[in-house]
């Protein structure tokens, strides 16, 4: 994900409004990845359950900036509608990912 979307900024056209998007862009893409390996040393369950919090608001906002790009008209949705496919995939198995953790959490006798 992280390298379709540096490929993505790196084509949208050279306009201020476009750069200022572009590098949100890119700082939330990345850090989806980055904070997902941290995610994979948790110290913890909890620690374990943060990270993943992250990586889950780090992906929704990459949908937000890609959104945006589409509405502002920079990026037909044909062109980045495998991307957001995605990124919506990301932030379903992270999200369903957590609340199996969050239920382990609370019920540490159940099996999952």
């Amino acid at each position: 994900m992280a390298l379709r979307l540096i490929r993505l900024v790196e084509a949208l056209p050279r306009k201020r409004s476009t750069e200022v998007i572009g590098k949100q862009l890119i700082r939330c893409g990345t850090s989806v990845g980055a904070n997902y390996r941290a995610a994979c040393r948790a110290k913890s369950l909890p620690d374990l359950i943060a990270k993943l919090g992250i990586v889950e608001e780090e992906a929704d906002e990459c949908l937000y900036w890609i959104e945006l790009l589409v509405e502002a008209g920079e990026v037909p949705e044909n062109q980045v509608k495998s991307l957001m496919a995605e990124t919506n995939e990301i932030l379903a198995m992270t999200v369903a990912s957590i609340k199996t953790l969050r239920h382990r959490k609370n019920n540490p006798k159940s099996q999952i």
